[in-house]
């Protein structure tokens, strides 16, 4: 005999009959709207000591190196800063092997504009400004000149090209680059509006240069994957994030689902530390396990906690 719950929990049963159902609301860490600028942002457990790397980062505008397991918040991190300083939209950055500076710079739609004059042209109509095939990436758009600095965070720094992290120095010593297609215009279009990656669109650039006022808030995640050379380590400041322990687990628990859930999980997280003991886990696997125990999920049914609390690393 199927329970009420159980029915309410079970959405999908496989028995092919079409329904309505509506979907219970998501967990707090994976809601999309409204956009993410505006979306109430989720509390950030960090240690004492590892707030004073972050704030010693801040006074000496270096990028800040966050290293650690996956699961301890190296990326949550970056977003817990903009949201507390106001830094506006955080800027990400998700480096891959393909991933270059330039990239992340701005890129330049030659063909797009070819195509466009070609078309504008026949037409008789205005050519449409260079700017409008002008579009600064997330690093382009974090050095643009503003009263407050905005938050970059540079994603998975070690899944980039061996030379990716020198590429990075010339810009983060001097806090500035250049568009060299706008460099190259005469004197009566050194003004261009170029677009940029977030809620501002556009951006006015004079002679081809943008150049920050306020160095940006720069947190670099890696994995620990590979080393970086030591004159890319010498211009950032150094954050190894631990996996957490019991007590900073409860207080994670507690800090995103209220005491009550956290008073419901002593099973879920003993679970946890035993699982985590054996193999990589990370803690909003936690996080997913207790959701779904305060929706009144039967965790112990049919191996349900084994796919919640799958090892990140070893044989599937």
């Amino acid at each position: 005999m199927t329970s009420a719950a159980e029915a309410d929990w079970q959405l999908f049963r496989g028995d092919g009959v079409p329904r309505a159902v509506t979907l219970p609301p998501a967990p707090p860490w994976r809601r999309f709207t409204p956009a993410p600028a505006l979306r109430p942002e989720q509390p950030y457990v960090i240690d004492p000591r590892h707030a004073d790397v972050v704030n010693a980062a801040l006074h000496l505008r270096r990028p800040l190196l966050v290293t650690g397991p996956a699961g301890t918040g190296k990326s949550s991190l970056a977003r817990a800063i903009a949201h507390e300083l106001r830094l506006g939209e955080l800027l990400r950055w998700s480096v891959t092997s393909r991933s270059t500076v330039q990239d992340a710079l701005y890129k330049y739609d030659a063909i797009g504009r070819l195509r466009e004059t070609t078309l504008n042209r026949d037409r008789g109509e205005e050519q449409a400004s260079i700017g409008s095939f002008i579009r600064l990436g997330a690093l382009g758009t974090a050095l643009v000149a503003s009263a407050a600095p905005r938050c970059l965070l540079i994603d998975e720094m070690d899944k980039g090209d061996v030379d990716l992290p020198n590429d990075l120095l010339t810009v983060f010593e001097e806090g500035y680059f250049e568009i060299g297609e706008l460099v190259r215009l005469p004197a009566d279009m050194a003004d261009v509006e170029v677009q940029t990656l977030d809620h501002r669109g556009t951006v006015r650039v004079h002679q081809g240069l943008v150049q920050c006022t306020e160095f940006p808030v720069v947190v670099i995640t890696s994995n620990g994957e590979r080393d970086f050379p030591p004159a890319f380590l010498r211009r950032c400041l150094r954050l190894e994030l631990p996996v957490p322990d019991e007590d900073r687990l409860r207080t994670i628990v507690a800090a995103h689902l209220g005491e009550e859930a956290l008073r419901e999980a002593d099973d879920l997280v003993d679970a946890f530390l035993r699982r985590r003991a054996l193999g990589e886990l990370a803690t909003d696997q936690l996080l997913n396990a207790v959701f779904l125990r305060a929706g009144g999920v039967d965790l112990d049914a049919d191996g349900l906690l084994d796919a919640v609390l799958h090892q990140l690393t070893g044989a599937m």
